[in-house]
């Protein structure tokens, strides 16, 4: 049965850190909320990021990186325990009735790598076709999760620039109206605001997000390997217990 994922309080608490320095400083600094509210400046910062990394990437993997994006929040559950808890039993059950024998665990097992070792090696494959097939499609699922997460680096780069595009758009409107000072204002704020917007989603809300799943990924990898690693011991017939031993120093 799946745990339910758990709330990361440390991504929570970092970017609540983070927004909370930067409001506090403006209010320190005598200066009001309502003066970073740029409708204008959030739509070129915000619209123009998304229509970049959007021309970059494939519809596929962009709706995928948004998906990915709750595992800042909300990262999957990876118990390194369970994962070897449930390989050395398979370990005792194919030493003790034989490979065939997991074959009735196939259907208890939700995620699809495990399920696809546990069905080869109730299959009989050989080791070395076990490793090739499994080791394909764990590298297959790792890239496409690399390259999703690679529209949040992508837009952390992106925003700085179109934000200070979306400066010069705003002093271009202030040179349209050096006749009319009402309007000068409102133009100067856009022009100040969309930098602060490029560079503050860049380095507070996208980057973090790519290195936060890029970490996710690479414990993702760590646990592919152990998994590897145990099915290949499997179909080999090595001793449980050393094995057990072995797959524990993944995580030392």
């Amino acid at each position: 049965m799946n745990k339910k994922p758990k709330m990361d309080l440390n991504s929570v608490v970092g970017i609540s850190i983070a927004f909370a320095a930067i409001i506090g400083g403006q209010l320190l600094e005598g200066g009001h909320i309502s003066s970073l509210m740029q409708t204008a400046a959030f739509l070129i910062v915000v619209g123009g990021t998304v229509g970049a990394v959007l021309l970059q990437s494939p519809v596929s993997v962009f709706i995928n990186g948004m998906k990915m994006s709750r595992w800042v929040f909300f990262p999957p559950v990876q118990s390194s325990q369970q994962l070897i808890r449930q390989i050395i039993g398979w370990s005792y059950i194919a030493r003790k009735e034989g490979l065939l024998a997991l074959e009735s665990h196939v259907q208890d097992v939700p995620d699809p790598l495990l399920k696809k070792g546990l069905q080869l090696l109730a299959d009989g494959s050989e080791a070395n076709k076990l490793r090739e097939v499994l080791e394909i499609e764990a590298c297959a699922l790792v890239s496409h999760q690399r390259q999703s997460a690679k529209i949040w680096e992508a837009a952390g780069g992106y925003a700085p620039t179109i934000g200070i595009l979306g400066a010069v758009i705003g002093l271009i409107h202030v040179m349209e109206n050096l006749s009319d000072p009402e309007l000068l204002g409102n133009g100067i704020a856009v022009a100040f605001v969309a930098t602060v917007y490029g560079v503050g989603l860049a380095n507070l809300v996208f980057l973090p997000i790519a290195n936060k799943l890029k970490s996710i990924i690479n414990d993702h990898i760590v646990m592919q390997e152990v998994l590897v690693d145990g099915f290949v011991a499997i179909a080999n017939g090595e001793n449980p217990r050393l094995l057990e031993n072995r797959l524990k120093g993944y995580f030392v």
